[in-house]
């Protein structure tokens, strides 16, 4: 288009312009045709919403599938549906409420059940997610799990017996949990040192899922709970492992300032000699409510990688993190900087104590919510010498404004822009950026939507034009997804930087 026709929001989201094509349901006869029949696939759906991977309900008249209720709305993560759709004519119907939004439908192989995924609209993104389940011959939806007070990630229904098997994260992990839809209550029936990523059922209440570990990257396990327990099948990346030297993860449990336990762990450099201090990489994870753990994927390598350049490398779950119940989920509300703040500086201060960390040579780094902390941190305090701020968002009043998730900002603090702007800029990092004298590096991609690149500009300008230290770097063609699935040269580049600044002021 040009120009391009801007109706709604987000007009643009990943690293493109949203389009007008969506994601539409299709049907397709896979066994041998008969003469003169068609085989091209039939559409069943029409509508202008992107429709989710369709799941079959037991009898193979319909098709699951969740969208948008109504399409004519912003934001579209905000108004999802369950919809029913009829494979004979693509007639759909609702079957959820407009109240909560619903996501991740899956019959269960006796067609009694529709599991799925929900979260109440009202403070959406500050509300842990709901297991949940709807009778197929109609009747009131019914959240489980609650005694567990864990947010679901992945679902799968046993073959047999009619119970929910999920994937849910606690203090730093992602174990196999099971559910009961018809009493509501759930238990862990596998846990450890990993973090499930994906799981199915087989016969015999045999169960597979995908999970990291504290020493080693993806793969998959196989078995039965409670019998033989589970075991390691596929070795894909040990050929990489062992190519590379591994530092253990260690477990730090600490009190904040206010007497809250905090949950971090912390990596000793390669050659590591007791009684020698070493630099501090500090990194802060994004969300604001995500969740790291020694067997955190995504940051494996990175983490590694900074403790073979010769760092303590250390990371904590601070307020507002998930695996944590619900009331630690919902901690940061209106207060993303200082709740976190005193958090963060404990763990730091509890890892000083232990003699291992040279207190004039500390490293801060973060992306996203990660970014926003960093840049917080180094506008409250001059105990770092080095900071790399990545994709972060630092100014909350411009991010309402040019983000592809407005309503974050207005879900957390609980107003609209106009309607406390002082309350959203006593709360931007960029507010006091003024005060930042730590040498700073700002790392944004140029097509990051999520958090635009408006927000590392200012940040530099900000910092830059009131004395202090600032470079930037911008990674054309990426999005906020740099980090994790950015071109390779790119994700190199990211790491060179940000280890070379912290090796300018720490080494």
């Amino acid at each position: 288009f040009d120009p391009y026709p801007v109706d709604k929001i987000p007009y643009r989201e990943g690293t493109r312009f949203v389009g007008d094509r969506f994601d539409q349901i299709y049907v397709i006869v896979t066994a041998e045709p008969n003469a003169g029949d068609s085989v091209k696939p039939r559409r069943l759906t029409s509508i202008n919403a992107g429709h989710s991977a369709p799941e079959w309900s037991a009898d193979g008249r319909y098709v699951y599938s969740a969208r948008q209720i109504d399409p004519t709305a912003d934001e579209p993560f905000r108004s999802m549906g369950i919809f029913r759709v009829r494979v004979s004519d693509g007639e759909a119907t609702l079957l959820t409420t407009p109240d909560y939004t619903c996501t991740n439908p899956l019959p269960s192989p006796d067609g009694r059940w529709i599991a799925m995924t929900r979260n109440p609209v009202e403070n959406l993104t500050e509300r842990m997610t709901y297991l949940s389940v709807l009778p197929t011959d109609g009747g009131e939806v019914r959240d489980l799990g609650e005694n567990l007070d864990r947010g679901p990630e992945k679902l799968a229904w046993a073959r047999e017996g009619g119970a929910l098997y999920y994937t849910a994260g606690w203090r730093g992990e992602a174990h196999v949990c099971r559910a009961d839809p018809e009493t509501g209550t759930a238990e862990v029936v596998h846990s450890g040192a990993y973090k499930a990523s994906a799981i199915s059922a087989g016969p015999g209440g045999s169960l597979a899922f995908a999970a990291s570990t504290p020493s080693g990257l993806i793969e998959l396990y196989w078995g039965a709970p409670g019998e033989t327990g589970f075991v390691q099948r596929t070795f894909f990346n040990q050929p990489l492992l062992d190519s590379l030297i591994i530092q253990p993860t260690h477990e730090l449990n600490f009190t904040s300032a206010d007497g809250q336990s905090i949950h971090g762990w912390y990596i000793l450099p390669v050659g590591y000699e007791e009684g020698e201090q070493y630099p501090l990489a500090l990194n802060i994870h994004g969300g604001p409510h995500a969740m790291w753990g020694p067997s955190e994927a995504s940051m494996f390598l990175e983490w590694q990688f900074h403790a073979a350049r010769g760092y303590v490398v250390f990371y904590c779950n601070p307020r507002g993190s998930d695996g944590y119940g619900r009331d630690f989920y919902r901690a940061l509300h209106a207060s993303w900087g200082e709740a976190a703040f005193d958090d963060v500086m404990a763990g730091v201060d509890a890892l000083l104590a232990t003699g291992m960390v040279d207190p004039a040579r500390l490293a801060i780094t973060g992306g996203s919510y990660g970014g926003y902390m960093t840049a917080w941190i180094v506008g409250h305090t001059d105990r770092f010498v080095a900071a790399v701020s990545q994709r972060g968002v630092y100014n909350l009043l411009s991010f309402y404004g040019t983000s592809d998730v407005p309503s974050l900002i207005s879900d957390e603090y609980g107003v609209l822009p106009w309607e406390d702007p002082e309350l959203l800029w006593q709360h931007s990092p960029v507010a006091y950026a003024h005060q930042i004298k730590t040498p700073l590096l700002i790392l944004h991609s140029e097509n990051d939507f999520r958090v635009p690149i408006e927000q590392g500009e200012q940040l530099f300008a900000y910092v830059r034009r009131s004395g202090g230290t600032a470079m930037m770097y911008r990674y054309p063609r990426e999005g906020h997804e740099l980090s994790r699935s950015g071109e390779p040269l790119h994700r190199i580049s990211r790491l060179q930087h940000m280890v070379d600044w912290f090796d300018a002021y720490c080494q």
